[in-house]
């Protein structure tokens, strides 16, 4: 993935789209009892963190990028996106 298609899935204020998709009852009931424990605000952030998650695997598995692999090992270790953000911001700055 390029440093600016990175900068810009890093921005919080990138605009949404509303889909309609059917998920199972009970997944949607797990969805919504799971999400408070992992420190989400409701279901439907979760959903979307793990289609990123999901999608991310795959584009560094297809593209083969470092940068994507690197940024997602940091996510995991905790690292915020703010700081990721502001890292990648400086390399793309020099």
């Amino acid at each position: 993935m390029k440093f600016e298609d990175l900068k810009k899935r890093l921005d919080r204020n990138r605009p949404m789209t509303t889909i309609t998709i059917r998920i199972p009852e009970d997944v949607v009931e797990d969805l919504k009892r799971v999400a408070p424990l992992l420190g989400f605000s409701g279901y439907q952030p979760l959903i979307r963190a793990y289609i990123g998650q999901g999608l991310r695997a795959d584009l560094e598995r297809l593209d083969g990028d470092t940068v994507s692999a690197l940024v997602a090992s940091l996510k995991r270790r905790g690292v915020s996106d703010e700081v990721i953000h502001e890292a990648l911001s400086e390399v793309v700055q020099k």
